[in-house]
């Protein structure tokens, strides 16, 4: 299922061409030295896929950068649907270690990504992308027409019931941001086939690849690598609205899988009203390092794990908001989804300081009566995560249909059709 042959090949001659053949390169380059390229045969993937033609209207060095172009947005200026930046589709790709003549699904148009799973399909393989909304789908199918991959089938439909017209599946890639996993999508794999989908857990999303496997114990999906990303959300049955809670007149946010587990708004900040307590961890990360396993660990761990957003830069510390009179800011490690704790006496989060060589150390930042305990516990487990899990495999995650026996594991999230199961590794932490 390679593109037809046609003026968008590398080798064809006109100075767009060829330019877009050299941007093509230098992105492949770029993904390889990341990582986010792992195997020759996917390089050579994106050094021949026409990203530029999924992109219309960009210059071509915005279309070959290492960025997520949306496409199409609703009434409230929040993206619905994008080419998703090369680096995530990437690691997706790898995730999927898609055979040759596959037979493939992708959850989400966008085009690109559908273009690319045809190049590792090959001639005998088979991709169909389908895609809630008509006009992306529209778009898409125009896009592969443009690039030359018109054997794509685009297909219009809400993905909930997954393609059974098409099923089995080799493999299924989803390329917006899932709550749940709809039975469909298990079942219409073939039975050694794999789904990689960006799944929300906890307030994280990690990009799981999912081996099916049914034995004695059940029909289940059983992950292989789990990998940081973001994504546009799903639409249509499996739409779920995010649940967070608005602190201080929308200064701060705290995003949570269930907010119910958490106290409440005003509870919350009357706890960010006491004196600061801190402590710190001599875990020492580059502020580009990924952290992946690490919000996972401690939302395995604390039952009133959530991430704060700090909204407004600088805030809130001045006296009669948050904080002691005289206190200092709030602080977290990051401005955007930092690792928190809420319980009903304490609030706590990583909070990171600066060190000489570039490098930060993590440490708490907590308030309420019981600051002190939960700041002390928080950093002792990001010391157990520097020694036992930051260098070492990360946790196994289970989907069981929600109708299986419960599953025994160090956390498990109930979705609507699945029991998500998390286990670390024995002997360690």
């Amino acid at each position: 299922m390679a593109a037809d042959p046609g003026p968008t090949g590398r080798d064809a001659g006109s100075p767009e061409d060829l330019r877009a053949a050299a941007l093509r390169d230098a992105l492949a380059d770029r993904l390889i030295a990341e990582g986010a390229i792992t195997t020759p045969r996917l390089a050579e993937v994106f050094r021949t896929v026409p990203r530029h033609r999924f992109t219309p209207g960009l210059p071509l060095e915005l279309a070959y950068a290492n960025q997520v172009v949306f496409v199409k947005r609703d009434r409230s200026g929040v993206p619905t649907s994008s080419v998703s930046a090369p680096d995530i589709q990437a690691i997706m790709l790898e995730q999927a270690a898609v055979p040759p003549g596959g037979r493939l699904l992708e959850i989400g148009s966008g085009g690109y990504n559908a273009a690319l799973m045809a190049e590792l399909a090959g001639p005998d393989g088979e991709v169909t992308t389908v895609d809630i909304d008509p006009d992306v789908a529209d778009r898409a199918r125009a896009c592969l027409a443009g690039a030359g991959y018109r054997a794509v089938r685009v297909v219009t439909a809400d993905a909930e019931d997954g393609l059974p017209e098409r099923a089995p599946f080799d493999r299924i890639v989803v390329t917006v941001e899932a709550w749940d996993l709809p039975p469909a999508w298990r079942e219409q794999l073939a039975p050694d086939g794999r789904l990689v989908v960006p799944l929300r857990l906890r307030g994280l999303t990690r990009s799981v690849a999912f081996d099916r496997v049914a034995d004695a114990a059940g029909d289940r999906l059983v992950s292989r690598s789990a990998r940081m990303c973001g994504f546009v959300k799903m639409q249509g049955a499996g739409r779920h609205a995010d649940e967070e809670l608005v602190l201080n007149g929308g200064d701060l946010s705290l995003d949570a899988d269930d907010v119910r587990l958490l106290p409440s708004a005003r509870r919350l900040e009357a706890l960010l009203r006491t004196p600061r307590v801190e402590r710190w961890s001599d875990v020492q990360v580059w502020r580009w390092e990924p952290w992946d396993t690490l919000p996972l660990w401690l939302a395995t761990e604390f039952p009133g794990y959530c991430q704060l957003t700090l909204e407004v830069p600088g805030a809130p510390a001045v006296p009669g908001q948050f904080g002691a009179p005289g206190a200092a800011p709030l602080e977290p490690a990051l401005r955007s989804g930092t690792p928190a704790v809420a319980t009903p006496s304490a609030f706590a989060y990583l909070t990171a300081h600066p060190l000489p060589d570039g490098r930060v150390e993590l440490g708490a930042q907590a308030f309420g009566p019981e600051a002190a305990a939960l700041a002390a516990k928080l950093v002792g487990r990001v010391t157990a995560w520097d020694r036992e899990r930051r260098y070492g495999p990360g946790p196994t995650i289970t989907a069981w249909p929600i109708n299986a026996p419960e599953p025994r594991a160090d956390l498990v999230v109930v979705k609507k059709h699945v029991r998500i199961a998390v286990d670390w590794p024995r002997g360690q932490g």
